[in-house]
């Protein structure tokens, strides 16, 4: 901006330049930012900024999230996983002598859990975990389960 357009060009020769007679313009009364927030201005922020001062839930040094890494997929959507020309040929009996490898790490999943039916294909199951339920399930449809660290 010009100077010839600011305030300050404007108010040359008046005494108070805008800002008052009594209460003088003076650089930081109340404090900078946020201070006085749990004193002098304590009503402002709980009206306009609630929760802005104190602690909220636990800190836990060093967290790393790779070690909490546990996705889970159930047996009744193992089907779903393989490629759809694959998942073909095996439901109309193209591919009798093998069976399908399914790679659950591969896919982004850790954990087998055992809800639901098995389709009535032999599967190779690779996963990192299996629960009980689900190996019951997998082995009693003929397939296998290899565990993979």
């Amino acid at each position: 901006m010009p100077t010839r357009l600011s305030k300050t060009r404007k108010h040359r020769g008046h005494v108070s330049a805008g800002h008052g007679r009594v209460g003088k313009h003076r650089k930081h009364p109340g404090g900078r930012g946020m201070a006085g927030g749990q004193h002098h201005h304590r009503t402002n922020i709980d009206k306009y900024h609630p929760g802005y001062f104190g602690k909220v839930g636990m800190r836990r040094f060093h967290l790393l999230r790779n070690q909490q890494w546990n996705p889970t997929v159930n047996v009744d959507k193992l089907a779903s996983l393989l490629p759809q020309d694959i998942r073909e040929k095996y439901v109309s009996g193209e591919a009798k002598d093998t069976a399908p490898v399914i790679d659950l790490l591969a896919l982004g999943y850790s954990k087998l859990l055992g809800k639901g039916r098995v389709p009535e294909i032999p599967f190779v199951v690779r996963a990192r975990y299996v629960s009980k339920d689900a190996e019951r399930k997998i082995t009693e449809a003929g397939g296998v389960i290899e565990l993979v660290a």
